[in-house]
């Protein structure tokens, strides 16, 4: 065979390899980009819809302590955001909103709450119903964000 034969196809194979890496590389680049967009996303639509479980639960919670009337709108509307939940979520957070929504119904079966009993209840620490639910989302919040998830 010629040596100039055997000079021009090892040229064209060196750039037809140097081509297809560089291809490879930017196609793994986009696709780490991308994946550290959802990421984000992701992120922002859980904090979003956790600030929103807790406001809307802390207010229905004192409405349970003070009424025996569910406001079953309201419920429903939580029960709501624990189905996205179980979209976005951590198997734990699920769970823990669950036991709140739990205790929030239970509360609207419990007598109304006089303000010594809500006294007592804020001396015992048994007025934060929430407390759970919001250790689960910070540990799930700093496990999603180690810089050993991949």
């Amino acid at each position: 065979m010629n040596t100039s034969v055997v000079t021009a196809l090892a040229a064209l194979a060196g750039a037809a390899i140097g081509s297809v890496s560089t291809v490879i590389a930017s196609w793994l680049a986009q696709y780490a980009q991308a994946r550290t967009q959802r990421r984000a996303q992701n992120q922002i639509l859980r904090e979003e819809l956790y600030r929103q479980f807790i406001e809307e639960s802390s207010k229905l919670y004192l409405h349970a302590v003070q009424n025996d009337r569910a406001d079953v709108a309201a419920l429903m509307h939580l029960y709501a955001d624990l189905s996205r939940m179980r979209i976005l979520s951590s198997p734990a957070v699920v769970y823990r909103a669950d036991q709140l929504l739990k205790k929030i119904v239970d509360t609207y079966l419990e007598p109304n709450k006089t303000f010594p009993e809500l006294q007592r209840m804020v001396d015992s620490g048994l007025i934060d119903p929430l407390r759970n639910f919001s250790d689960a989302c910070r540990e799930e919040f700093q496990l999603r964000n180690s810089p050993l998830d991949v």
